[in-house]
């Protein structure tokens, strides 16, 4: 079942705005979930073991990771990433939608080592 983890650059107020839309969709905000500073390794580690995938507009350090993982043959719990030039930060409405999106075609299906990105117009 997909549960979302927005990282430190997107809003905790998306995560309060979703809960508010879509009472079913588990998502915390990094700030809530107490990782906030910490590696990149050491979230991705810890969402995985706690079942949750992350939600990141971070792609230049992270795709590196993630395929440094690969080649260790190392899980994840997933990744989502969003292009800030396709849903900007500041569009609220237009990310809750996304990831709604995401969401309502996704949330059965194991988000183990799956990477996404998000499309914005949905």
């Amino acid at each position: 079942m997909l549960k979302l983890l927005l990282d430190e650059h997107i809003s905790p107020t998306i995560a309060v705005q979703l809960r508010i839309k879509r009472a079913e969709i588990e998502v915390l905000s990094l700030k809530e979930w107490g990782y906030l500073g910490e590696s990149d390794e050491v979230i991705l580690t810890n969402a995985y073991e706690e079942g949750l995938t992350l939600v990141t507009y971070d792609v230049s350090t992270i795709p590196p990771l993630l395929k440094s993982w690969c080649e260790e043959e190392k899980t994840h719990g997933g990744v989502i990433f969003i292009d800030w030039q396709t849903i900007a930060p500041d569009d609220f409405g237009g990310l809750i939608r996304a990831l709604c999106h995401v969401w309502d075609k996704t949330a059965e299906m194991s988000w183990r080592d799956r990477v996404v990105y998000l499309r914005g117009g949905v």
